[in-house]
Parts: C-alpha cells; sequence; structure tokens
C-alpha cells in the first residue's frame, strides 16, 4: 500500500512536470503539507550538530518537486525567553528560519498550542523572521479578522487560498484584539469566512489548515468529523490536519479530501506511532484537486520517505 501511495504521488508530480513550461504554470500547481516540525528539545541537538537543512535531507526529494511547502510550526522562533506558563514550553533560534527556506520551506502554520509558547513578543517575532526568510507565515495578525484571513498562494491561472486556525484549548492564552495572535476561529465561525470568500472569489481553490484533535488518538474524533462536514459543506476543497501526533486517516466528504492528521514530521517522540507520518500532496489541475499520502518514517528526529 505505501509503494502505490508513492507511486501515485511521484505520477502525480510528473504529470505537472511532463508539460511545456507555458501549460504547467497556467494549470497545474503542487502542494505540499507536513505535520510538527519542533527544533527545540531532544531536536535541538541534531540541529546544532548537523543544522536545520539536514533534519529535512530524507525529504528533499518531494519538496523540490513542489511549487509550496507548507509545515506546522510546532515552536517559536525568538531569542527572547519569556515563557508562558503551561506544561511544555518550546523555543528555537531565529537563525533557523533561513534554514528553514533553503530546506524548501515556503509557508509556515503559527495557529497551533506552540507557537505562542514565548509570549505575544515571541509570536511577534516568529512571524518577522519567518517573513524576512520569505516564508509566507498564516493564521497569524493583530486582529480576529486579520489572523482568518486566508494566505493566496498563485501560478498561472490557478489561485489558492490558505486558511489556517487551531480548535484546541490553548493553556493560559487569551485571543485578544490589537496584540499579536493566532487565528483560534471554530470550525462555524471559519465556515461563515468561507461562504463569504467563495461568494467573491468562486474560482479560487480554498484549503483549510487545522490543528485540532485528541493526541495519540488514530481515529479522529466525532468533533473534527463534524467540523469537517461544516467546512466542507461551507465551500471548502480540502483540510489538511495536525496535531495528534500521530496519522489519521485521508477521508472524502463530497468528494472533497480531508487528511485528519499528519502526524509528526521533524520531531522527538519515541513511541512508533508517533515516528510514523505522512506527507499531504495536492496537485490542482484546472478545476480538479488529486490529494495522496507521501508516508514517512521518523528516525533520529528526522523524516525519511519510506521505501
Amino acid at each position: 500500500m505505501k509503494l502505490i501511495c508513492i507511486a501515485l504521488a511521484v505520477s502525480l508530480l510528473l504529470s505537472c512536470q511532463g508539460k511545456p513550461a507555458s501549460v504547467e504554470s497556467t494549470d497545474c500547481l503542487t502542494l505540499v503539507f507536513t505535520g510538527d516540525v519542533l527544533l527545540d528539545r531532544g531536536v535541538r541537538p541534531h540541529a546544532e550538530r548537523e543544522g536545520v537543512v539536514a533534519l529535512f535531507a530524507g525529504v528533499d526529494s518531494v519538496f523540490r518537486q513542489a511549487d509550496a511547502v507548507v509545515i506546522n510550526m510546532e515552536c517559536p522562533l525568538t531569542d527572547t525567553i519569556s515563557p508562558v506558563n503551561k506544561h511544555y514550553i518550546f523555543r528555537a533560534d531565529t537563525r533557523w528560519a533561513k534554514d528553514l527556506r533553503k530546506a524548501g520551506v515556503t509557508h509556515a502554520a503559527l495557529a497551533n498550542n506552540h507557537t505562542n509558547d514565548q509570549g505575544r513578543q515571541g509570536l511577534r517575532s516568529t512571524y518577522h523572521h519567518l517573513k524576512q526568510a520569505d516564508i509566507e507565515p498564516l493564521g497569524y495578525g493583530f486582529s480576529r479578522e486579520e489572523r482568518m484571513k486566508p494566505i493566496i498562494i498563485r501560478k498561472g491561472g490557478i489561485e489558492i487560498a490558505l486558511f489556517n486556525s487551531v480548535t484546541v484549548p490553548l493553556e493560559n492564552w487569551y485571543d485578544l484584539d490589537e496584540r499579536p495572535g493566532i487565528c483560534q476561529a471554530s470550525a462555524s465561525v471559519l465556515a461563515n469566512a468561507i461562504r463569504a470568500y467563495h461568494a467573491v472569489h468562486p474560482s479560487t481553490k480554498i484549503i483549510v489548515v487545522l490543528h485540532w484533535g485528541i493526541e495519540f488518538q488514530t481515529i479522529p474524533s466525532i468533533q473534527q468529523r463534524k467540523d469537517a462536514q461544516i467546512l466542507i459543506s461551507a465551500g471548502a476543497d480540502a483540510i489538511v490536519g495536525h496535531h495528534p501526533h500521530v496519522v489519521q486517516p485521508l477521508r472524502y466528504i463530497n468528494g472533497k479530501p480531508v487528511f485528519y492528521s499528519l502526524g509528526n514530521f521533524v520531531f522527538d517522540q519515541t513511541p512508533p506511532i508517533a515516528n510514523q507520518a505522512t506527507m499531504a500532496q495536492l496537485v490542482i489541475q484546472g478545476d480538479s484537486i488529486s490529494a495522496s499520502s507521501i508516508p514517512v518514517k521518523i528516525k533520529n528526529c528526522k523524516p525519511e520517505i519510506e521505501p
């Protein structure tokens, strides 16, 4: 089954690459999404010794073929230590933002339960250092409306709108306007924004990146399934999820792909189930979206494509 998934992913990539440049730029766009990227705790020694770029060497072939690579940034990038009072607190060096870009990362989802680990100053630092490294942050802003505003990806005649939100509770964190924050919109609130956006941009494909679900549960919760139905019914063309640290299945609602959880990606957890992951690949051609999973094995904190 893994070989079939990989073969399908490669064939989808080649279907984009095998066309003349003028046709490719108009008709085909490839997006790759990953689960949690942590650059602290057990991953930090690897990053300091080998370099951040080396952490992604095992998936470089997939990254290089994509038009955009969207990671879940599971830690703030800040040199200031100002931890929030919570159980698990992470922090990565700001200099590593440029290394993420060198590794092929183009977009980073910030709406999760760890980019706020070093407070609002740390969150603001994360946003600015990603921008300086030419990585587009998702789900960040100074108001609820700004945080919910999608990031747009264009190629030729194709336009993609990426929405990003976290629906799991955040420890000792308040959703304040006029302060740096991340999108914490519920599925119903996000659905209203999607409907409004779709009404104005009917030809734009809408992809929702969600931090949701229950940790270490391989089956999506009832709430995840309800939320997925709400978002697809509102006009979302695909949903990509993470947070459970384990893989949850790819399912379809009304013909639209829902990756309930991609699992970890660059991470240090030791349970075998937490070291099985997947990348989501979406290929947009004309009016259609083709979805495939690329299985990944995490070894020594580093993802490798499974043979």
